[in-house]
């Protein structure tokens, strides 16, 4: 005698599988735009998610493509005033390229380096990242970020960086600058002169064309008071040729046309 099976019943769908057809029968009866503004309510928060995800690697592959490509030369442009010299850099950047060699040629215009501001740590991370990243060989900079770039041994001697004819000339028209490299705050908030290393580090722009373009507003008539500007070259740059081409014409008269 066989036994009678009882039916099996049917396996009711999952709470989710439910929600996903209503939410669909509800898509289909509506019409026009409000079927756009149904997806937005629903899912806007799915949906920002992955189209920031998808920005996030577009930028992330952006920056690898961009890496890749040779570069001739990066400047790091760090004024005491708010004023732009992209028309001074484009002008050199024509005269450098003229020889037809490849690569990029490049200008990173930032805000002053301030170490009154109460965020000046952010601008050494800033500063620190670049330089260690060698995004920097070159760097115009106010007398905070050169400062900084000391402390951090970032500065290549010039003495030893630029030929002799160019190092002799600055030098006698009182331009490079003398300082201390290397020192360090000790446990008691005091300077370490022990570990200074001395040298000259940079080109003091007083007096050249560039300085007097843009180290002042515009109605100012006199420089008594500025704050100075220097040209310093970054120790871990490998575009040596390059930035030696950048400090000739930040110190050359009459490079921009009238």
């Amino acid at each position: 005698m066989t036994k009678n099976k009882k039916p099996k019943k049917d396996k009711e769908p999952s709470i989710f599988r439910q929600e996903l057809k209503r939410d669909w029968n509800t898509f289909k009866s509506l019409k026009g735009t409000k079927k756009l503004g149904f997806l937005w309510d629903y899912y806007k928060l799915p949906a920002t998610i992955i189209v920031t995800l998808v920005v996030v690697v577009c930028v992330f592959a952006n920056m690898l493509w961009e890496g890749q490509k040779p570069r001739r030369l990066q400047v790091y442009a760090v004024l005491n005033t708010e004023d732009s010299c992209v028309y001074w850099f484009r002008q050199f950047e024509q005269e450098l390229t003229a020889d037809g060699k490849p690569g990029l040629v490049e200008m990173n215009e930032d805000q002053p380096f301030d170490y009154d501001s109460p965020y000046y740590y952010l601008q050494e991370i800033e500063v620190m990242t670049t330089v260690s990243s060698q995004r920097m060989d070159v760097a115009i900079c106010n007398a905070d970020m050169y400062d900084y770039l000391l402390a951090i041994n970032a500065c290549m001697p010039l003495d030893t960086a630029l030929p002799e004819d160019l190092y002799t000339d600055l030098s006698n028209r009182g331009m490079i600058d003398a300082n201390t490299a290397n020192l360090q705050i000790d446990e008691n908030g005091e300077i370490d002169e022990s570990a200074g290393i001395d040298g000259y580090y940079a080109v003091n722009l007083e007096g050249t064309e560039f300085e007097k373009r843009y180290n002042k507003p515009e109605d100012q008539v006199n420089t008594e008071g500025d704050e100075p500007l220097y040209a310093v070259i970054i120790s871990n740059t490998e575009h040596l040729d390059d930035s030696i081409s950048f400090i000739r014409a930040l110190t050359q008269e009459d490079f921009l046309p009238e």
